[in-house]
């Protein structure tokens, strides 16, 4: 990416990577994301989080458009509130998938999410405060009959890296298996599903090359959009795995580490 042109497209991982620890936008990370909309850019969060999760986020960003949320199993548009594009785990995959899951890990339990809603088994024990009134109990997440975004494992005697390294394997092609940094926690989602695939997708809607695309991250979910884009920066808080992959690095997230890159660009055009 040339120093004298700024890109068209920022893609930025929300948690751990755009927002502070306590889960805001600092005033400097919306004014460098505003000025980089006034030089061109459009912002595109690319993200593990539902929609639901989005919303407050980008009005605290001042940011609108679409966003690739669930880890890039679905398109919302933040203005209108609508998931413009989905694509769900295919419920045959989903059961082999939990097959493989309770053999690796057993006590494993699951959760799902509809693009909505969640849904959790007895097993499934976390909870996000801000996300109890979209819980749902279910004796079993496989026979709701919703949309299967994202399949969540969670084991808390193993910690994420654990769980990649025990299922990974046994899942194979069946899914895309991750993680965005919460313990014990896999995030499990239809095979050639990423954020970069997404990204791509709307990125080629825009005419735009990867190569007009900066993008920062800090966990392995977030790895493909950093190898994806034209100058990919991970987190200086990031998951080893990134941090040893990513061409760039920024500061921390609670150094305003997007904005200090989007500032540089800024003043070198």
């Amino acid at each position: 990416m040339s120093t004298r042109t700024f890109p068209r497209i920022v893609a930025t991982d929300l948690d751990g990577t755009l927002l502070t620890d306590a889960g805001t936008v600092s005033p400097r990370t919306r004014k460098a994301l505003q000025d980089a909309r006034a030089a061109g850019a459009e912002i595109i969060f690319v993200t593990a989080r539902a929609p639901r999760g989005v919303r407050e986020i980008a009005r605290q960003a001042g940011v609108t458009g679409a966003a690739v949320c669930s880890n890039g199993a679905i398109v919302y548009d933040i203005a209108s509130d609508e998931i413009t594009a989905g694509s769900p785990l295919a419920p045959e995959a989903a059961r082999k998938v939990a097959e493989a899951l309770a053999q690796a890990l057993p006590g494993v339990g699951l959760a799902v999410e509809t693009g909505r809603n969640v849904l959790v088994e007895s097993a499934y024990t976390r909870r996000v405060e801000h996300d109890l009134d979209f819980y749902r109990e279910v004796a079993s997440v496989l026979d709701a009959g919703l949309p299967i975004v994202k399949l969540l494992a969670l084991s808390p005697a193993h910690t994420a890296d654990e769980m990649f390294a025990a299922v990974a394997g046994v899942v194979g092609d069946l899914a895309e298996v991750t993680h965005s940094g919460v313990e014990g926690l896999l995030e499990i989602s239809a095979p050639g599903v990423t954020k970069a695939v997404t990204l791509d997708r709307l990125c080629a809607e825009r005419g735009v090359g990867a190569g007009d695309v900066v993008a920062f991250g800090d966990m392995p979910n977030d790895l493909a959009v950093l190898r994806y884009a034209g100058a990919g920066y991970a987190m200086a808080n990031a998951h080893p795995a990134v941090l040893s992959a990513a061409a760039h690095r920024t500061l921390s997230n609670e150094e305003d580490g997007v904005a200090a890159v989007l500032e540089h660009l800024l003043a070198t055009r």
